[in-house]
């Protein structure tokens, strides 16, 4: 368990739960292991790890695993209250641009994400803080038809 101090005790228990899922991650490749873990408006934890394949396209991070999951077990955009990920760095890990645009289709813009490291370092940003003028469903309504 990684202490997290500062950090809420629900959102301890988040961020070692994402680092449970960096510990099922496959990367054989890179051998850089990512968990994360999200929280829906049930009290339920989504766990995500990252999955490597040699031809390298399809692989999928801890982010986007969590909520990939998470709608294939039946909760839908905006069901979720948090997500958490974690890795072996130097500072707060920070899901990747790919990462970012699916949080802002499926979760909401306040939806807080919870970012860690292994040495219990921290950060908390929202879906909408990480990624700022983000390309969102509503942008697609505003085309000519």
């Amino acid at each position: 368990m990684v202490v997290f101090e500062g950090l809420s005790e629900s959102y301890t228990s988040l961020m070692n739960a994402a680092k449970e899922a960096m510990s099922r991650a496959y990367v054989p490749y890179s051998n850089f292991q990512v968990g994360a873990a999200l929280l829906d408006d049930e009290g339920q934890v989504h766990y995500g790890c990252n999955i490597e394949n040699a031809a390298y396209s399809p692989t999928n991070c801890a982010e986007r695993t969590a909520l990939y999951r998470a709608v294939a077990d039946g909760k839908r955009p905006g069901q979720f209250q948090a997500i958490a990920v974690i890795g072996d760095t130097d500072t707060p890990i920070a899901p990747c641009g790919v990462c970012r645009q699916v949080l802002v289709e499926l979760c909401s813009p306040e939806m807080p994400v919870i970012m860690g490291n292994l040495k219990g370092q921290w950060t908390i940003s929202t879906v909408s803080g990480i990624l700022p003028g983000a390309f969102t469903p509503a942008s697609l309504d505003n085309r000519e038809r």
